[in-house]
């Protein structure tokens, strides 16, 4: 058995853990990232080539977290040469109560948007089906997200951190007040502090140390739809229902964004059946995905709903939608990202090296701040 004595362990090779290695590496922070499979694995929550960038939330602390991560995306594509965030604009439909509570946030903050007729609405993005007003917002986009971790994973590298993969952790165990050892199959690390960024795993690993949450574990299944025709222009968007109302669709509205030459991706948020992540079968379950096919028909008409190629991820939501992002002694959480994290990866990646110097994450990700209350 090997023992190494690092500053800072990160376990979790995902987006968030490799934020947090590259926060710390370019810090002058010892830092070795573990990760449990291999570069680009698909087990996770991190893989896949689109994920929605907006800045488009009701809670400022969100808005701000978010206009942080736009400007650390812009940092990151500077260090590794690569473009990893791309602008297309952005528009929500639906809800108005709550796209009214956007725009007032949005409005206090200084963030551009702009409301839309439906007609207006149409005549920009002919492939989507608009019945009343919708919230734009110029600044929104997508982040491919495999090159995104590979980006991380080559910064941090870069500035010095020692990246594993296929180095599994099987235990934390905090040995003092102000010491941890990690162990692997092979290896003892004996750690100043550890970030544990581990997904769907995550209660697995410290459940005996951290009071988090109810996490709840689904399988989320997507699917890249081919549009009608390539030449037409697609924002992200959302499309909102309300849920107290007796005809809203039962899995709720849909997201969606093209992903490039796989084509159109859109997907109903957080509805997946709930799964063992070391027990899936990365099959969509046939009820939901003709659900999702049928909403597509008359929502999306731009795609073809029939030729289409579903997606598996695993989400880990927590009861009130809120992130988890904090610290018990020498190790630092985060998890729950709910589905809507990947967005704010460089900026929960500072939040994390910020724990492991004894800063607080914003109160809202606590462990003890989570509520019935969903945010979007």
């Amino acid at each position: 058995m090997t023992i190494t004595r690092v500053d800072t362990v990160v376990v979790g090779g995902g987006a968030m853990g490799s934020a947090a290695a590259w926060h710390l590496a370019r810090r002058g922070v010892e830092t070795v990232l573990l990760e449990r499979f291999t570069p680009g694995h698909a087990n996770g929550a991190s893989h896949g080539t689109s994920r929605i960038f907006r800045t488009s939330y009701a809670d400022p602390t969100y808005v701000a977290l978010a206009r942080e991560a736009e400007r650390q995306w812009a940092e990151l594509e500077g260090e590794v040469g690569a473009t990893l965030l791309t602008v297309t604009g952005g528009v929500d439909q639906g809800f108005t109560p709550y796209l009214i509570q956007i725009a007032d946030t949005l409005a206090d903050l200084g963030v551009d948007h702009q409301w839309l007729s439906a007609d207006e609405a149409s005549e920009r993005w002919r492939g989507i089906t608009f019945t009343g007003r919708s919230l734009y917002y110029p600044n929104s986009g997508r982040v491919h997200a495999d090159n995104a971790v590979a980006a991380l994973q080559a910064a941090a590298a870069a500035h010095g951190a020692e990246v594993r993969h296929e180095s599994q952790v099987v235990s934390i165990e905090v040995t003092d007040g102000d010491s941890v050892t990690v162990r692997t199959a092979d290896h003892n690390y004996l750690a100043r502090r550890v970030v544990v960024a581990a997904g769907a795993w995550a209660e697995q690993l410290v459940s005996d140390i951290a009071p988090l949450p109810p996490i709840r574990v689904t399988q989320e299944q997507p699917a890249h739809f081919a549009p009608r025709d390539p030449s037409i222009s697609w924002p992200s968007f959302g499309i909102l229902h309300d849920p107290d109302e007796p005809s809203a669709p039962e899995f709720g509205g849909v997201y969606g964004l093209s992903s490039g030459v796989e084509g159109v991706k859109v997907g109903f948020h957080g509805v997946g059946p709930v799964v063992d992540p070391d027990h899936r079968d990365f099959t969509a379950e046939p009820r939901q995905l003709a659900a999702l096919q049928d909403y597509v028909r008359e929502w999306v008409p731009g795609v073809d709903a029939d030729a289409l190629t579903p997606i598996s991820c695993t989400y880990a939501t927590t009861p009130d939608s809120n992130f988890v992002i904090d610290r018990v002694g020498p190790v630092a959480v985060a998890a729950g990202f709910s589905g809507h994290g990947f967005k704010f990866v460089p900026a929960i990646g500072r939040l994390l090296a910020d724990l492991t110097i004894d800063k607080d994450a914003p109160k809202l990700f606590s462990f003890r701040s989570h509520s019935p209350e969903k945010v979007h």
